[in-house]
């Protein structure tokens, strides 16, 4: 698989409080890497920084072969490579479903307005959320909420979905049918970055798995490797304490 993304000695602080520290990654076209840790880690700040919500205080982003950090870089451009799926669902309240999945096509990708609802129709479909085209997010269950949202990244065809913590805001009967559309992405070769509380579909569904603590990556491998024979004792205690509960 070819390299899509390279982080490199990435830094991240507020003021004096030094969040990210020294952070470096790879992820190849196709890979799904998933991203677990305590609260307070740095894994949602990470996926902050690959998509520039947050402006890195040092290290290299580099995606497709190009270091997006540098004043001359595009970053509008490089926003049209990337999706992002978020907690708290983020969709347009005065925007019904349709419209929600269609208006970042027409800002940014310059599509018309029939393309961008074709499009929009047909990722809807996918994630099970077709019969509500017409409905306000506010007739919609968290559940329903976070399908639009993963049909409105689709729907800007990126190369890489970033996806932070996507059902620690839903119901757990909820989490289920996110997840598994999710788990129906990863097996499509989309490419791939979750960082999630949900153990099992990082065991079950990623080709990697990456255990941050206290701003740094602690340890990385397989599932096999992270959840069956864990060599650092920090991952040890983490695995221990979060699946007995």
């Amino acid at each position: 698989m070819s390299q899509l993304l390279s982080i490199e000695h990435l830094r991240k602080s507020y003021g004096q409080n030094e969040v990210l520290k020294d952070v470096s990654l790879e992820v190849s076209a196709g890979e799904v890497v998933t991203i677990i840790g305590s609260s307070g880690s740095g894994k949602s700040t990470l996926l902050r920084c690959i998509n520039l919500l947050e402006k890195p205080t040092a290290g290299k982003i580099i995606f497709a072969g190009k270091n997006i950090l540098e004043k001359n870089y595009s970053l509008p451009n490089y926003r049209t490579h990337l999706g992002m799926v978020f907690q708290q669902f983020n969709l347009f309240e005065n925007h019904d479903v349709l419209m929600n999945c269609v208006v970042g096509q027409l800002k940014v990708l310059h599509r018309t307005k029939e393309e961008a609802s074709t499009i929009a129709r047909k990722n809807l479909e996918r994630v099970g959320m077709d019969r509500f085209l017409h409905a306000k997010p506010s007739q919609l269950s968290g559940g329903q909420k976070q399908r639009v949202a993963i049909a409105r990244a689709l729907s800007m065809d990126p190369d890489m979905l970033l996806f932070d913590e996507p059902t620690s805001a839903l119901d757990p009967e909820m989490v289920g049918e996110v997840l598994k559309i999710m788990k129906e992405l990863a097996q499509t070769g989309l490419t791939m970055v979750v960082v999630t509380h949900e153990m099992t579909f990082a065991r079950d569904v990623s080709d990697r798995v990456i255990f941050m603590d206290r701003g740094v990556i602690a340890e990385e491998g397989t599932p096999e490797q992270i959840f069956q024979s864990p060599k650092e004792a920090r991952t040890k205690t983490f695995l221990k304490r979060i699946l007995e509960n």
